[in-house]
């Protein structure tokens, strides 16, 4: 780094030293664990977030993520290291400021950038010289050059001079305890030298490793990549598992036997619907940009179509499974939910297919109920505000009430699956759970 750069030359050996203040806006499933791998490697982090609920459980040591125990969150406050707060006018302690808000889309699939907008003029409000600020938000190649980076010069400041600015792609994987925060590789793009050097020395403060790219965009479109790859694959065997439905083939028992070959095939899963905040959008803020360079991504938007009819192929299965096995209609049948979570062991309820194949079983007269150990009541969301604030049944109403047919939709570990298979009339299962869980029953129907 030039001398010409005494400011930058400050910041990174604060970086490396650890003295360095990190602000990370936004505590949600990005920004909380990021506070709490910064405070356990010992650096000074202060968490940003304007629902104030949650650095006040911050501070009280509660945790309001199920997969980050109180625990953890009390210890790291308690050491001195991780503060939180809603006031926005600190923005100008932290030395990095690293930017973790939603992206999602409108209901014309078009990417929705307010609440990166929003913090970016926050922090143009109160950014000083020295600053590094990293966008981590997941969104199109080049947000972070032509949306954020005229925001933050709004200021008076000029990005690679008074300021530095990268994008750092988030890579969590909520549940997950083999890959975590600090073993997953940091990919970290900018448009100058300086400013990549600054962003990687904020993540080797706890990262396994770095992963330096040339430009924001490129570690913008790495990430866009990373979600299109799962999104198609996750579509091809949807549709796979369609097809060889209706020729007589198990298509779990092709990918167990595929995935026998040591090359050429990595093992994708179908389900009842893609969930969470990144699959499902993503691969839509890449065809949004596409269209703005003229060019089409049949591909994706092919994947896209699949994927969101699966919830409507889970409810005709479990319509005919009611018609063929109990000869009635779904119509006034009573609807036993496994799991609504968008994926097993976590309580993200984010564009979760569990509140559409809701909404699509309710529309034809039928009663639902749930039963999900992460999830006692369902949580306000843009898409199913309808659904707010419903409450699940507990195990034992679960497994006592008479329901016409049990759904299984998220495959949470835990579950006794051999008492769902014994008391339920049919089981409707959308991720293998009962045959994994060793159990043969012609009750047991795939879908």
């Amino acid at each position: 780094m030039a001398d010409t750069e005494p400011s930058a030359v400050r910041l990174l050996a604060s970086l490396r030293e650890r003295s360095a203040l990190i602000g990370v806006v936004g505590l949600g499933y990005v920004g909380l664990p990021l506070c709490l791998a910064f405070g356990e490697a010992g650096a000074r982090v202060l968490g940003f977030d304007i629902d104030r609920a949650k650095p006040e459980a911050i501070a009280s040591g509660r945790t309001y993520l199920k997969q980050y125990a109180a625990e953890r969150i009390a210890r790291v406050y308690q050491s001195g290291l991780l503060m939180a707060t809603s006031d926005m006018d600190r923005l100008n302690e932290p030395d990095a400021i690293l930017i973790c808000v939603p992206t999602p889309l409108t209901r014309y699939l078009e990417p929705d950038l307010s609440f990166v907008t929003q913090t970016a003029e926050a922090i143009a409000a109160r950014l000083r010289p020295g600053q590094v600020v990293i966008l981590e938000s997941t969104t199109y190649p080049g947000t972070t050059v032509e949306v954020v980076k005229p925001i933050l010069e709004r200021s008076g400041l000029e990005a690679g001079v008074d300021f530095w600015l990268a994008f750092s792609p988030e890579r969590e994987d909520p549940g997950n305890e083999f890959h975590t925060t600090k073993t997953i590789p940091k990919v970290v793009g900018a448009d100058d030298e300086v400013s990549r050097q600054l962003a990687c020395a904020v993540y080797e403060t706890f990262a396994s490793r770095t992963v330096p790219v040339s430009t924001s965009a490129t570690a913008e479109a790495v990430k866009i990549t990373e979600n299109i790859f799962r999104a198609i694959n996750i579509a091809l065997v949807n549709e796979l598992k369609v097809v060889y439905e209706a020729m007589g083939v198990d298509i779990w028992e092709v990918i167990e036997a595929a995935k026998t070959k040591p090359f050429g095939f990595m093992p994708f899963y179908p389900g009842p619907g893609l969930g969470g905040h990144c699959i499902p959008i993503d691969p839509f803020y890449l065809t949004w940009k596409a269209r703005e360079a003229g060019m089409a991504t049949r591909f994706i938007e092919l994947a896209g179509q699949i994927n969101s009819n699966m919830p409507q192929h889970v409810v005709d299965r479990l319509a005919l499974a009611i018609d063929l096995r109990l000869k009635k209609g779904l119509n006034g049948s009573r609807i036993l939910i496994i799991g609504v979570a968008y994926k097993k062991n976590v309580d993200d309820m984010r564009e979760s297919p569990a509140l559409r194949i809701i909404d699509l079983i309710e529309a034809r007269g039928a009663r639902v109920d749930f039963y999900d150990p992460f999830v006692p009541v369902i949580p306000l969301t843009r898409e199913h505000q309808n659904l707010a604030g419903r409450s699940g049944v507990c195990w034992a109403d679960a497994m006592s009430r008479e329901h016409d047919a049990v759904l299984i939709v998220t495959d949470h570990d835990g579950i006794d699956y051999a008492a769902i298979v014994e008391s339920a009339a049919i089981v409707v299962d959308t991720r293998n759970a009962c045959r994994r869980a060793g159990l043969s029953s012609p009750k047991i129907i795939l879908a």
